[in-house]
């Protein structure tokens, strides 16, 4: 073979061999070199997404050992922030807790329960519960879960719950201290699905109206509100007060079901739409079993999404009266999405439109920090106290089913406004209901002095008929006295009435639960004596 062949042979198998010693001389080279100048380094390819590139990067290369997976915690929630303000994450851990409310029950022992003088007793014993059926009472004092003692350390209440929560099935060992009996006592819970009452409470506010007190949409809310009025009619229901003040949403198919009660066949209940979700019409079947009972609708500044779906298609069928205070301004449609380690998020995909094809969302966009502040900012504004002080957006006037003027831009603007009530405001009920631990701990003081008398209480009437003879604001204002609040006989005197409404519906509370608390506190409550009249 002459040398031309030769080289022709050979120079390609040169040339590749010394491509590949290069590579392999950068190689070695490039594991041993120094830092890096900002502004040079090795154009890495794109594999996924910029952010899963640099946390391979710190989880492979960097110096330390991290953990990426915390890293991912804390970066989530900041990929969040400038986006709206209801988009959020939600950790593994804190899951169960969130989802408890919507879900309608949690894993428990069947007990409420007051850290009262860093003691843990039962202020009630849930019917027909686990601890009912271990023989727990009213009035025990709870000094053990298992093998840690509660009584006496300044246990954290959330602590206390942990341990007295735990999965449906499983045991927790109480050590209890009772009143009359000589030595402590061992009761062993089985824990099981303890319900979370959405709608607190229904009675008979006078002798035609019925009134339901809804505090969130869950799974459960629709079967609560039926049961509820079912129970109202039979008493003589001629009239209905649904109070959706302080209720912050929930489920929206359930609200849907509860609007659709009220309505006539074909009436669009809302409607919701984004970027990337398709216009869906809700609409009322026809179905409902309580379209012709006159309605009214209680309202705040801490009623939102679900709660203002509720009231704004009241509002635009004309089909009932919305009374109180405007609203928060939620029209956000968020979607709950699992991750693969059971966290959650929950991303905005669209908004709501009530049947007069206003949306009820306020702006957001000047940050989260001035969204939430806006409640504030109405405060000093006056809108609490003047309807004067609000002022709407002409462009964005819309129209009821009857022809009424109604107003977009931000939550539902009542039909009748009622003012925040400052009657019977001092400085003295200020002290007092800012420590709101000491009027609590006064009344269930008064309740456990009380409590063999008071077991054959059925209901609120039969509590206020047994207070009549005590001076409860005399003797609230000695245990204040006691514990750091002096008296002050100007503040009592201006105050009185409150105070003494405040005092029995806590009682009631630890007497009668939600049954013995609302339907005192309502009995001055001007919202409320609003409604009746209309």
């Amino acid at each position: 073979m002459n040398n031309n062949k030769l080289k022709t042979v050979l120079l390609p198998v040169i040339l590749a061999l010394a491509i590949v010693l290069g590579m392999f001389i950068n190689s070695v080279m490039s594991r041993r070199q120094l830092p890096m100048a900002a502004g040079t380094g090795t154009i890495l390819p794109m594999q996924g997404s910029k952010l899963d590139l640099i946390l391979n990067m710190i989880n492979y290369s960097y110096v330390d050992t991290v953990d990426v997976a915390e890293i991912e915690e804390k970066t989530i929630p900041l990929m969040l922030k400038d986006l709206d303000p209801h988009t959020v994450y939600i950790p593994a851990k804190d899951m169960t807790r969130v989802n408890e409310e919507l879900v309608g029950n949690f894993g428990g022992i069947g007990v409420q329960f007051y850290k009262y003088l860093d003691t843990v007793t039962v202020v009630k014993v849930v019917p027909g519960g686990p601890s009912e059926r271990a023989g727990l009472q009213d009035g025990d004092r709870i000094v053990r879960v298992n093998d840690s003692l509660v009584a006496g350390v300044n246990m954290n209440t959330d602590d206390i719950m942990k341990l007295m929560r735990g999965e449906v099935g499983t045991d927790v060992e109480l050590t209890i201290v009772r009143r009359g009996a000589d030595k402590e006592i061992r009761s062993r819970v089985t824990r099981g699905n303890i319900p979370i009452k959405s709608v607190a409470v229904s009675y008979m506010a006078d002798d035609t109206t019925g009134f339901v007190k809804v505090n969130t949409f869950g799974m459960n809310t629709y079967n609560e509100f039926m049961a509820a009025l079912e129970k109202l009619s039979a008493q003589g229901m001629r009239k209905l007060i649904v109070d959706l003040r302080d209720n912050e949403g929930g489920v929206l198919d359930i609200a849907v079901r509860m609007i659709n009660e009220f309505l006539p066949e074909g009436r669009l209940i809302l409607y919701h739409e984004g970027k990337a979700s398709p216009r869906v019409d809700f609409k009322s079947n026809g179905k409902g079993q309580y379209q012709q009972l006159p309605l009214v609708v209680l309202i705040n500044e801490f009623s939102a999404s679900a709660s203002e779906i509720f009231a704004g298609a009241i509002q635009d069928n004309d089909r009932g009266t919305i009374v109180g205070r405007r609203s928060f301004g939620k029209g956000l449609v968020q979607d709950q999405r699992i991750l693969p380690d059971g966290s959650a998020l929950r991303l905005t995909i669209a908004r709501y439109y009530i049947p007069s094809g206003r949306c009820i969302q306020k702006p957001y966009d000047q940050g989260i920090e001035k969204y939430y502040s806006d409640i504030y900012e109405r405060f000093l504004h006056g809108e609490a106290l003047q309807k004067d002080s609000i002022h709407f957006n002409e462009n964005l006037k819309y129209q009821t089913v009857g022809g009424r003027t109604v107003y977009g831009g931000g939550g539902i603007m009542p039909d009748v406004f009622v003012p925040n009530d400052t009657t019977g405001f001092s400085d003295y009920l200020v002290k007092v209901s800012r420590n709101s631990q000491l009027l609590y701990e006064y009344t269930f003081e008064f309740m456990d002095r009380h409590r063999p008398e008071m077991r054959g209480i059925k209901d609120y009437k039969q509590l206020l008929d047994y207070l009549k003879p005590f001076d409860l604001v005399d003797e609230m204002a000695d245990y204040a006295a006691r514990h750091g609040v002096p008296r002050d006989s100007k503040g009592i005197r201006a105050s009185r009435k409150v105070m003494d409404t405040m005092i029995r519906a806590f009682i009631g509370r630890h007497t009668l639960d939600d049954d013995g608390f609302y339907p005192i506190y309502f009995l001055d409550d001007t919202t409320v004596l609003e409604a009746l009249k209309d």
